[in-house]
């Protein structure tokens, strides 16, 4: 950026360099853009904003960091997953839901371990095994996914030579 670098340029796909940071996790990078005024809201992600990247692909770290520097929460499944229950209840109200959406939001709370979100979508309806079109497993199979978080430190451990326990030894 200190070079002139433009935080909104778009490449050939028409993603910005804060949807390639928020899809790939890195939080660093992301708050470098956000600080040298990259659009919050751009387009044209591999899956829409860059919070839509972040939230859809399980990066929790910048998906928190764009939330918290003022990325709009307008959707139910990204309430959900960053477990924003006021902000949930809100477009509950405001927007009456789809029983897909609601489906929708509870698979992504189960994705990123937010039981209470969760909770609170089964109780409006959520389908607990729907597979949504986007995902190839059940709600319980998010919650059991590995996300960026686990998969960034399991990399650098596989990097360094780390080795897992002998079964029975443990």
């Amino acid at each position: 950026m200190a070079a002139g670098a433009d935080p909104n340029a778009h490449g050939p796909g028409g993603e910005s360099p804060l949807h390639w940071a928020a899809g790939s996790d890195d939080a660093d990078v992301a708050a470098a853009l956000i600080d040298s005024g990259a659009d919050l809201e751009a387009p044209h992600g591999s899956i829409g904003t860059p919070l839509d990247n972040a939230v859809g692909y399980a990066c929790w770290h910048v998906a928190a960091l764009l939330a918290a520097r003022g990325a709009r929460v307008d959707k139910l499944w990204h309430a959900a997953a960053l477990g924003l229950l006021d902000r949930l209840q809100q477009l509950i109200d405001t927007a009456e839901p789809t029983s897909d959406e609601v489906s929708q939001a509870f698979w992504h709370a189960c994705c990123a371990g937010q039981r209470r979100a969760a909770e609170h979508l089964l109780v409006l309806g959520a389908d607990l095994n729907r597979v949504p079109d986007h995902a190839e497993g059940t709600p319980l199979d998010a919650a059991r996914g590995r996300s960026t978080r686990r998969d960034n430190v399991i990399g650098w451990l596989d990097e360094l030579g780390a080795r897992s326990a002998p079964a029975g030894q443990g």
